[in-house]
């Protein structure tokens, strides 16, 4: 994160946002299960496994579907080149128009699996080398980076931009307040208005400097 221009990282920010607000509906949706947060199902599918085997079905049916989501977002990435970022997210614009499209249609179980592989998908935005530098749906990370630079600070050693990973952590928690808000208040048209916001950042992707 803190590797990249200020352009990046709001970019990084506003996806994150997106992000967070995505897992939101979908938490209030799929009974509290997520679309983004995979450790949560983890452990969710580990307590299923321990106690009520018949009910690991779900998490790991959204863990399956997000492997396929980055595994073809990564597949996109790695076929798009330089206009890498703007391929996935016109992938991840697609999936959550088609996730609206299946919660229009009262097919609840389409939407979920569309939203779960939007979230894998766009965690592709951010690479080099083919490896992931910014994760757009978790956080975990990201808190433990900016730990590492309140310590850094601190003692006088930190680098500039440390206090980045904090904005990306407030931008998902900011999505999220706002996703589940929608969600709670307009049911159907948070999901249409999760798909504007990815189009408008495929958009933004056009005008972002050469890939880095």
């Amino acid at each position: 994160m803190i590797r990249y221009d200020r352009s990046r990282r709001r970019f990084a920010i506003a996806l994150s946002g997106l992000a967070g607000f995505v897992d939101a509906v979908g938490f209030l949706s799929a009974g509290g299960y997520f679309v983004s947060f995979m450790s949560g199902n983890t452990t969710r599918l580990g307590v299923a496994v321990g106690t009520n085997p018949t009910a690991a079905l779900l998490p790991a049916l959204l863990l399956t579907g997000f492997l396929a989501g980055v595994t073809i977002g990564a597949l996109v990435a790695l076929r798009t080149g330089r206009l890498r970022k703007l391929a996935v997210l016109a992938l991840v614009t697609a999936l959550l128009l088609a996730g609206a499209a299946a919660r229009a249609a009262g097919f609840e179980r389409g939407m979920i699996a569309a939203l779960v592989l939007a979230m894998g998908v766009i965690n592709n935005t951010f690479q080099r080398g083919g490896e992931v530098t910014v994760g757009l749906t978790y956080m975990t990370g990201a808190l433990v980076r900016l730990g590492q630079g309140l310590a850094l600070w601190l003692v006088g050693k930190a680098e500039p931009g440390w206090s980045a990973w904090g904005a990306l952590w407030a931008g998902l928690l900011g999505g999220a307040v706002l996703g589940a808000f929608l969600q709670d208040r307009a049911p159907f048209w948070c999901l249409w208005a999760a798909t504007g916001w990815a189009a408008i950042m495929t958009l933004l992707a056009l005008r972002l400097p050469a890939e880095a």
